[in-house]
């Protein structure tokens, strides 16, 4: 970045990126252990894969929260010269580092359904969920900021793509009203 500017991702989108790859490889999943009676068969799969969807949508929803709030407590304004990253650009990253972690967790809840029918699909499913309900927290932590909260992307863990990992010390933050802007300059916008 030209002047000590840095690349800047909005953090509620990366938690969100990797929801729907999730939910639709759970559905998919799960809708393929149906065709499968499985060694339980597929009432005890369903049950099962039920609970497994509540476990994991509130796990994945709470884990790490406190994590996310000490990161947003001591948040700066973002400078004049940091450029904020697209939602897509965002989305396209997360999921193009973490495509073969998405291969390998469809093809263990592939492989699971001949065990425990759509027990595997419906746990991803509910990952994705759990996902989707801790970005729209983060959400609602912004609206009562009055603030988005970003990361720098040279922040991001590296293999995890996450905002709350250890490399991130602490977010950025702009007025609401620079949204999830195409790549400008936060100077001229906030």
């Amino acid at each position: 970045m030209a002047r000590g500017g840095h690349g800047l991702a909005r953090v509620a989108v990366v938690v969100r990126a990797g929801a729907a790859p999730l939910w639709w490889l759970g559905v998919v999943t799960a809708g393929l252990g149906l065709a499968v009676p499985g060694l339980t068969g597929r009432r005890i799969g369903v049950l099962a894969g039920a609970a497994l969807f509540l476990v994991a949508a509130a796990l994945v929803s709470y884990l790490r929260r406190g994590r996310y709030l000490a990161l947003a407590r001591p948040a700066t304004r973002a400078g004049r010269h940091d450029v904020l990253q697209d939602r897509a650009v965002s989305v396209r990253d997360w999921r193009r580092g973490h495509r073969w972690w998405l291969l390998l967790a469809f093809a263990a809840a592939l492989a699971s359904d001949f065990a425990v029918p759509a027990a595997g699909g419906m746990l991803l499913a509910g990952c994705g969920v759990g996902l989707w309900l801790k970005a729209a927290w983060l959400g609602r932590r912004e609206q009562e900021a009055d603030a988005l909260f970003w990361v720098r992307v040279d922040r991001l863990s590296r293999r995890a793509g996450r905002p709350a990992g250890k490399p991130a010390r602490s977010y950025r933050t702009t007025g609401v009203a620079a949204g999830d802007t195409h790549r400008r300059r936060t100077g001229a916008t906030v």
